[in-house]
């Protein structure tokens, strides 16, 4: 919200100088005319002063550039806000899963950590991993289960276990 305010003001500062500008050179070439500007000494001083007027044009060119930029085109506010929140979020979930793993025993901390990394990973695949046996990898898949921290979904002859939290 801040960029478009910016832009918006760029816009008219740079609009306003314009006018200044114009309204400057539009003296200067009238007052060149009247003095015949040829190789006089009053038209030295008016041909510097319409090359800072030429400067001054590029000012007001760069002004309303940069002005329409910000205004239209910068999203960089947004982008940043949204990376923020993201992270926000990340550093939550990583915290309540911190949280939820101290109450855990060993081998539960090891299964839950393992189904994170891999989300409907097959009960074979797990055990393997856990390196458990499969009557312990039931009993704790059965005691997260419990707790409600994970669910398993038919699949085929075998198991996926999918993350509630």
């Amino acid at each position: 919200m801040e960029n478009k305010k910016l832009g918006v003001l760029l816009i008219i500062i740079s609009l306003v100088f314009g006018f200044f500008l114009i309204y400057y050179s539009l003296s200067m070439d009238e007052k060149s005319v009247q003095l015949g500007c040829n190789a006089a000494e009053g038209c030295k001083e008016v041909k510097q002063v319409l090359s800072l007027a030429h400067i001054g044009f590029g000012f007001f060119g760069f002004m309303l550039a940069l002005g329409f930029y910000i205004l239209f085109f910068n999203k960089t506010e947004e982008r940043i806000l949204k990376r923020l929140e993201e992270q926000k979020n990340a550093q939550l979930e990583e915290e309540k899963f911190s949280i939820i793993l101290k109450a855990l025993d060993d081998y539960e901390k090891n299964v839950l950590q393992l189904v994170r990394e891999q989300d409907g990973i097959t009960q074979n695949t797990l055990r393997l991993r856990a390196n458990l046996s499969k009557a312990k990898l039931s009993y704790v898949l059965q005691e997260l289960e419990k707790r409600n921290l994970i669910k398993r979904i038919p699949k085929g002859k075998t198991l996926e276990i999918h993350l509630r939290v």
